[in-house]
């Protein structure tokens, strides 16, 4: 097989554009942003442009580009997203209240998800100590911030929740690693319940599974039975 001939067909990265070219892709790059609803992936987003451009290299410009303006170009679950500043979010924060007002059943219910997916739905009430009525979980579904995750191998195979990419794009997260305090909150032992919760129920699991069934007994001696 020739080797040189492998090498030749091997695809290479784009080569650099004349700084004219560069502007009209980086236009192009910034328009495809600008109107996705969702965050657009870098795959995303070189699928649509007409011509291969080093989309890297793009993204970095526009980044610095909008660097200290009111919105700034920020990576959102996975992809890229025009958000408001950090610093002006407090303009918005009436408005963002107003359209979408959590309980603070909802709001529990949902880091406990968001920091110990996937979890069953006996879990999620272990930890927070009481029943979770179906309108909480109903909530934050129809929001598209938690999903079924399929059911876990125990018994009562139970359902499973995780949250989305909706939940990581609403909150302005890049992926799970962004959720705050994490490591702080499991040092400070505010979050060691769930865990001592979900230690007992395995527990409580392996138990029932190692249990030989009653009717598997064997019958009772003659000594046993006798009169």
């Amino acid at each position: 097989m020739d080797r040189n001939g492998d090498e030749q067909s091997m695809p290479s990265s784009p080569a650099p554009l004349p700084e004219e070219d560069l502007w009209a892709a980086e236009r192009m790059v910034e328009a495809l942003i600008f109107a996705a609803e969702q965050p657009l992936s870098i795959a995303e987003i070189r699928e649509r442009l007409p011509r291969p451009v080093d989309v890297e290299a793009i993204l970095e410009r526009l980044t610095a580009a909008y660097e200290g303006r009111g919105i700034a170009l920020v990576q959102v679950a996975g992809g890229w997203q025009f958000r408001t500043a950090p610093d002006l979010a407090f303009l918005l924060r009436r408005e963002d209240h107003e359209r979408r007002r959590l309980s603070r059943a909802a709001l529990e219910t949902l880091a406990i998800i968001a920091y110990h997916q996937p979890v069953t739905r006996a879990e999620i009430e272990e930890i927070r100590g009481v029943s979770l009525s179906k309108g909480t979980l109903d909530l934050l579904l129809e929001a598209g911030w938690v999903k079924p995750a399929g059911r876990r191998k125990s018994p009562g195979l139970p359902l499973e929740f995780r949250t989305t990419d909706e939940f990581l794009s609403h909150f302005g997260l890049n992926s799970l690693e962004d959720l705050p305090g994490l490591a702080e909150l499991k040092a400070a032992g505010l979050l060691d319940s769930l865990d001592e919760a979900l230690a007992r129920m395995e527990e409580e699991a392996a138990a029932e599974a190692n249990r030989t069934p009653a009717e598997d007994d064997p019958p009772p001696s003659a000594e046993e039975g006798g009169t």
